[in-house]
C-alpha cells in the first residue's frame, strides 16, 4: 500500500511539471503557431486584368455558360442492371469434412449476381425519347435514367440495333426539353464540340474539344463512318451527346482509342445524320430499315477510291438494285443522289440516308466517260452481308480487325470448322504475340482470339480470357471448355475487345 501512494505522489509530480512547462512555453512563444500576437495581413482586392478589358474572351465566356445551361437539362445519365447466374463449385473445407456434410460432395449450384452499369444518354423528343447507344442498354433487367434535377425514372427500350450501336429509349414524363439534331454532314475538322456524360458516375460532366477528322477515306473497319474528336471522353460517356456551338446534338458518343482505358484524346461519334434515319425507323417500325445497292467496292493503292476521286465497283450482287441500274465491274463511282462520293465510307452513308422505292441517279466513269444511271434502293435482305472493300491479290483486307492468319487454308464460310453447340459455333485462334502486336491489346492478356462465331454476343477479334472464371490459355483448352458447357445455362466470358475488358454475357438460343 505505501508503495502505491508514493507511485501515486510520483505521478502527479510528473504531471504537475509538464502542465507548468507547457504553460511556461505557451506564455513566452515556445509552440508554434501559438503566440499571442496576430500576424498582419492583407488579400488582393484587385485582379490583374480588369474584366471591362478582356472583351471578347469575357463574352465568349458568358456564351459558353449559357450554353451549359440550356443543354444540361436534355442530358441524361443511363443506369442498368442484369442478373447473371453464376455456377458455384464447392471447394474441399477440412473442418466440414470432420464435422459437418462435406460440402465436396454437394451438387454445383447458381447463385444470381447483379451486374450494374452507367451511360449516358440525351433526349430528342418533346414525347421524352432518348437516344443512348446499344451497348449501354444491350440484354440488361431493368434501364433507370437520372434527369439533371436529381429525378430518376424508369425507362422503356422501345428498339435497339448493334450494327449502329444505337438505341431509344422511352421515359413518361411531360415537360422534357429535346435537343435538336444537327446536320453531321456540315461538321468539318477543327470545329469546337461539347462532349456531355455520365463518365466514370460524374453525371454533368462536360468537356471541351474539337473534330479531329471526320470521314477518312482509307478506312473501312467502322472509324471512318464515325466523328473523330479530343474532347475527353472516358468510361460512362458512352451514349452521351457530342455538342456543337449552336446547342444542336451533331454526334453520340460510342467509343474511345485508349492504351490506358480511359481518355487519350481519341474519341468516336455517330454522325447525327446517321442517328437521325436510325431514330425514325426505330420509331416507325421498331426496328431499323436498311437499303442496300448492292456493290462490293474494291480497294487498292492503283484505284481512284484510294485517293478520294469515287469508289471502284469491284463487284454487282446479282438480283440487287445496283444489278437493276446496270451498274458494272469496274465503274468509279462519282456522285450518289447528287451529293460527291469520294470514298467508301461516304458512299455507304449516303445510301443509309437515302429513301427506298425511289428512283437515285448514280453517277460514274466507264471506260473514261461519265455515264449517269438510275437505282431504285430496296431494304437490305435479311441474309445480306454488309458490303465489304474487296483487296486487290497479295493485299490485306482493310475491313478486317482481325489480321489474316499466315499460312491459312483458303476456305468458305460453310467448310470452316468451328467449336459447335446450342450457344453457338465459335472458331478461335491461339493468341500469338505478333497477333497480340497487330491487335493492339493492352499489356498482360493472355486468351485465345475469335477469328469467326455465329454467337450474337461475340465479335471478330475479340480475346477471350475466361469462361465461366476458368482461364482460357490456349485453343485445346477453349475447345475442351466450350463443350463442357450447360447448352440451356448462360455462360459469362471475359473478353478484351478494342483495348476494353469487359464481361460477354452469352446466352442459349
Amino acid at each position: 500500500m505505501k508503495n502505491f501512494v508514493k507511485f501515486l505522489v510520483f505521478v502527479i509530480l510528473v504531471s504537475l511539471g509538464i502542465s507548468l512547462l507547457y504553460d511556461y512555453r505557451l506564455k513566452h512563444g515556445g509552440l508554434i503557431g501559438s503566440g499571442t500576437t496576430p500576424e498582419k495581413y492583407s488579400l488582393a482586392t484587385t485582379g490583374p486584368v480588369e474584366r471591362k478589358d478582356l472583351g471578347t474572351l469575357e463574352e465568349f465566356n458568358r456564351e459558353r455558360r449559357t450554353l451549359f445551361s440550356n443543354i444540361i437539362p436534355s442530358v441524361v445519365s443511363v443506369k442498368t442492371s442484369k442478373k447473371i447466374a453464376v455456377r458455384r463449385q464447392y471447394a474441399l473445407d477440412p473442418f466440414e469434412f470432420f464435422f459437418r456434410t462435406p460440402r465436396q460432395f454437394r451438387n454445383p449450384s447458381e447463385e444470381a449476381m447483379v451486374q450494374n452499369s452507367l451511360g449516358s444518354g440525351v433526349i430528342v423528343t418533346n414525347e421524352g425519347h432518348i437516344i443512348t447507344n446499344s451497348h449501354v442498354v444491350d440484354q440488361v433487367d431493368e434501364i433507370e435514367v437520372q434527369l439533371s434535377d436529381g429525378r430518376t425514372k424508369k425507362a422503356r427500350l422501345v428498339g435497339s440495333d448493334t450494327q449502329v450501336d444505337l438505341a431509344v429509349l422511352k421515359i413518361d414524363e411531360p415537360g422534357v426539353k429535346p435537343l435538336k439534331l444537327g446536320d453531321s454532314d456540315a461538321v468539318q475538322a477543327g470545329d469546337m464540340v461539347l462532349a456531355i456524360g455520365n463518365p466514370f458516375g460524374f453525371e454533368e460532366t462536360v468537356t471541351e474539344g474539337i473534330i479531329s477528322s471526320k470521314g477518312r477515306p482509307n478506312r473501312v473497319d467502322g472509324f471512318g463512318d464515325f466523328l473523330q474528336t479530343d474532347a475527353a471522353i472516358n468510361p460512362g460517356n458512352s451514349g452521351g451527346p457530342l455538342i456543337n456551338l449552336t446547342g444542336e446534338v451533331i454526334g453520340i458518343n460510342t467509343a474511345i482509342i485508349s492504351r490506358t482505358g480511359g481518355s487519350q484524346g481519341i474519341g468516336f461519334a455517330i454522325p447525327s445524320n446517321t442517328v437521325r434515319v436510325a431514330l425514325e425507323s426505330l420509331l416507325k417500325k421498331g426496328r431499323i430499315v436498311r437499303g442496300y445497292l448492292g456493290i462490293q467496292a474494291q480497294v487498292s493503292p492503283q484505284n481512284p477510291a484510294s485517293n478520294g476521286d469515287g469508289v471502284v465497283v469491284g463487284d454487282v450482287l446479282p438480283g440487287s438494285p445496283a444489278a437493276d441500274a446496270h451498274l458494272q465491274k469496274g465503274d468509279v463511282i462519282r456522285k450518289f443522289n447528287g451529293r460527291d462520293v469520294k470514298n467508301f465510307p461516304e458512299l455507304r452513308s449516303l445510301v443509309a440516308q437515302a429513301e427506298l422505292n425511289k428512283k437515285i441517279d448514280v453517277e460514274v466513269m466507264r471506260d473514261g466517260k461519265p455515264v449517269k444511271v438510275s437505282a431504285e434502293l430496296r431494304e437490305q435482305p435479311p441474309d445480306y452481308q454488309t458490303a465489304r472493300a474487296i483487296p486487290r491479290p497479295g493485299q490485306p483486307n482493310p475491313g478486317n480487325s482481325l489480321p489474316p492468319q499466315p499460312n491459312a487454308p483458303d476456305t468458305t464460310p460453310d467448310e470452316e470448322d468451328g467449336n459447335t453447340n446450342s450457344l453457338g459455333s465459335i472458331r478461335a485462334n491461339d493468341l500469338t504475340p505478333e497477333l497480340a502486336r497487330q491487335l493492339d491489346l493492352p499489356s498482360g492478356v493472355r486468351g485465345v482470339v475469335v477469328d469467326a462465331a455465329d454467337v450474337p454476343e461475340l465479335q471478330r477479334g475479340d480475346v477471350i480470357e475466361e469462361i465461366d472464371q476458368q482461364p482460357v490459355t490456349s485453343v485445346e483448352e477453349f475447345n475442351r471448355l466450350i463443350a463442357s458447357l450447360d447448352p440451356e445455362s448462360t455462360h459469362v466470358f471475359s473478353v478484351c475487345r478494342h483495348r476494353v475488358r469487359s464481361f460477354v454475357v452469352v446466352r442459349p438460343r
